[in-house]
């Protein structure tokens, strides 16, 4: 597991992710990360290789980049893309404002 982000970048990263987006965190777990009956999902982790979960109070779920990212600014785009990645497994409709 490579970290190429400081742990005040994956602090603020888990923060955003929790405060404005824990139903796409939801939907990522349910569509990519192989538990679609998950109720709740909370941004645990972030490194290079991964983001993590932990869903439903305690298991953890990671949900591959798909790539490598070596820059925080990777970290968006790679959430979105697994966000819409995640709407189209669960044939959902993904909101237009990513």
């Amino acid at each position: 597991m490579s970290t190429p982000f400081t742990a005040e970048a994956v602090e603020a990263i888990k923060r955003h992710m929790n405060d404005d987006h824990a139903g796409d965190a939801l939907i990522i777990v349910r569509g990519l990360g192989g538990r679609p009956d998950a109720t709740t999902a909370v941004t645990s982790g972030v490194d290079g290789e991964a983001i993590e979960f932990t869903i439903d109070g305690g298991e953890r779920v990671r949900v591959s980049w798909g790539e490598t990212l070596t820059e925080r600014p990777q970290v968006r785009m790679a959430v979105v893309r697994l966000y819409r990645e995640a709407c189209d497994k669960l044939g959902i409709p993904a909101r237009g404002e990513h």
